[in-house]
């Protein structure tokens, strides 16, 4: 028997604390995936449950019609299992009412965009997803989906084609414009969405470019639940613990943060019942989330996978590596600001805690995934802050040799990996052309748009990148880990701490 419904479910298993069927559609969340069912959907249905309205959630996937597959016959409902170090809960989420792929429902997709009862498009479409230049701020044209919807704007398939379109015939029809309400980790969200739009909207709907920066609404986030992609255990863990089949189920850790820039033109789900904090700038938080959590999560991907570790609770079994990686969180908060109602330290020890959870089994090659999209925000944005600062660069070229070494593609067993990233096959050009390891560092700082001028022109972070990478290449990944952990123990100064002028 599947999850379909409410009835029957054992007394352990948490239930929607309102009647999902009482309450309409007011919000659609493009890209319907794990992280969304874990974080969003769970706020929004504990935003139900608290406060009366018409919040529920149609979510869209943009490519793969596997979550409308897995949600559609569940009429929506799914067990979310929170694991933590004493135990693991489960709660079916009645939040999603209608679960759509682009593809085969797209009149219902329009239809949904354009409704007047919409009055919130949310989005975890991941970095890649936006097409966005980093360079301009605007479309990045060689972007698959951006390509498609530049040539063909009344046939979208992508993010901006998509929200354009629907702002554009809201419009027509006199409906006022929904909130664009982004969720992934990108730097001032709401404002890099904005220009996305509003350059998109400059080449396909000119008349539409100032309506969209001047009266839609961009509110900024910044997103915190540590989730995995579900796997054959979790669905066997939740049909344990439910007693039916649920295809839909995900498992996260029980830490959850929200924090969102307080700007709803027409209205928004109470979702501080969920924890939800409402600030005037998420900039400080979105940083230190970024540069302290998503940073030493990017390095220890990198690192751990090579060195063998498959899950990120095994690379905090690992003892030196274990200590570079709070090494790098230490680095990366020392270059934040004082932030009120934080305490820096508490959040690093939190972190180490929320790593090694035995019972998340969070895949280091899933977290490396799209670097050259990951890497500016949480890597390279910190190096040149320590660098402003006068601090030690060596955690931050430790991290970038770590991506630059998984960038070749190659285990130590000589086996080859897909680098599951954006720019992959630029990246194999670059590493294939030579054996030199100062070569392959200046071609892949040299690769348009990813590394700041300022630091592909450092010589300090030139040679510090080199010698690692030349350590991890020669003597192997966890010979270089050990290397790297030694050194730092004698020397202070290669902390992350702030270094004395001579």
């Amino acid at each position: 028997m599947r999850l379909a419904g409410l009835d029957g479910l054992p007394d352990a298993v948490s239930r929607p604390g309102y009647t999902p069927a009482d309450h309409g559609i007011g919000i659609v969340h493009l890209g319907l995936g794990a992280f969304h069912k874990a974080h969003q959907a769970a706020a929004t249905d504990a935003a139900l449950a608290a406060e009366d309205g018409n919040w529920r959630i149609c979510g869209v996937s943009l490519r793969s019609p596997e979550a409308a597959a897995q949600l559609g016959p569940q009429n929506g409902f799914y067990t979310l299992i929170e694991r933590s170090a004493e135990g693991s809960r489960a709660q079916v989420i009645g939040s999603i009412a209608q679960a759509l792929c682009l593809g085969p429902d797209r009149a219902e997709v329009l239809a949904a965009l354009t409704a007047p009862t919409t009055r919130i498009v949310s989005l975890t479409v991941t970095e890649k997803g936006y097409g966005l230049s980093r360079a301009t701020g605007g479309v990045d044209e060689a972007h698959p989906a951006i390509a498609h919807d530049l040539a063909a704007p009344e046939a979208p398939i992508g993010v901006a084609g998509l929200l354009v379109w629907a702002l554009k015939a809201r419009r027509a029809e006199g409906t006022p414009p929904f909130t664009v309400l982004c969720s992934d980790n990108l730097p001032e969200n709401g404002h890099l969405v904005r220009g996305l739009l509003v350059d998109f909207a400059r080449r396909t709907a000119p008349e539409m470019a100032e309506f969209i920066a001047s009266e839609v609404a961009f509110p900024s986030t910044m997103v915190d639940r540590i989730t995995p992609a579900a796997t054959p255990e979790t669905l066997a863990a939740a049909e344990a613990m439910l007693g039916v089949r649920d295809e839909a189920a995900v498992e996260t850790e029980a830490f959850t943060q929200w924090v969102i820039e307080d700007h709803f033109p027409t209205g928004r789900p109470a979702w501080e019942a969920a924890g939800a904090m409402f600030v005037a700038d998420v900039k400080p938080y979105e940083e230190m989330k970024l540069r302290m959590l998503n940073g030493a999560h990017s390095m220890l991907a990198y690192a751990g996978f090579l060195a063998g570790h498959r899950h990120v609770s095994d690379v905090m079994q690992d003892a030196p590596l274990a200590a570079l990686v709070r090494r790098h969180i230490v680095a990366a908060a020392a270059t934040l600001p004082p932030l009120a109602g934080v305490d820096l330290a508490a959040y690093t020890e939190a972190l180490t805690v929320r790593f090694a959870n035995p019972h998340l089994r969070h895949q280091t090659y899933q977290i490396a995934m799209d670097g050259t999209e990951k890497l500016p925000q949480r890597i390279l944005s910190p190096t040149e802050a320590a660098i402003s600062k006068g601090h030690s660069i060596e955690p931050f070229a430790f991290a970038i040799a770590a991506w630059m070494r998984y960038a070749m593609g190659k285990t130590e067993a000589g086996e080859t990996y897909a680098l599951r990233d954006p720019r992959e096959d630029e990246l194999r050009q670059l590493i294939a052309v030579t054996d030199d390891t100062a070569t392959i560092v200046s071609n892949l700082m040299g690769l348009p748009g990813l590394f700041p001028t300022s630091l592909a022109a450092c010589p300090d972070l030139h040679r510090s990148v080199t010698s690692k990478l030349e350590t991890m290449c020669q003597n192997g990944m966890a010979n270089a880990i050990s290397i790297e952990a030694r050194e730092s123990s004698r020397d202070p100064g290669r902390r992350g701490q702030r270094r004395e002028s001579a």
